[in-house]
């Protein structure tokens, strides 16, 4: 009989554990579309955006601040990376207080 009752149990944590692992990979993370657009041309890089954008930071891969810009509030801005390299670090902070980080490449 309690060799019946631990069965049963096990198989109820078999069902529950399958029920909660097919629920998970059923329901796909939904990811927020950017209020904003990043054109390259080389090492000059433009942001768009739809709100106004507040702040911007550019920094190398060894962490090495390139670029910090605030107070912009307009809804684009222009720069131009000053060193070679292929990828760097981007934040934008708009006027709407949410700030968003990338990886960009440059050519």
């Amino acid at each position: 009989m309690y060799s019946m009752m631990n069965a049963i149990r096990r198989l109820l944590a078999i069902v529950l554990l399958s029920v909660v692992v097919l629920d998970l990979q059923a329901q796909p993370f939904a990811k927020e579309t950017k209020p904003y657009k990043i054109l390259t041309s080389g090492k000059n890089i433009t942001i768009k955006s739809t709100n106004n954008i507040n702040h911007i930071m550019i920094w190398t891969n060894g962490g090495n601040r390139l670029i910090e810009q605030r107070s912009i509030n307009a809804n684009n801005y222009s720069f131009t990376i000053p060193i070679n390299g292929k990828f760097f670090f981007l934040m934008v902070g708009l006027s709407n207080g949410k700030i968003y980080t990338e990886k960009i490449g440059v050519q």
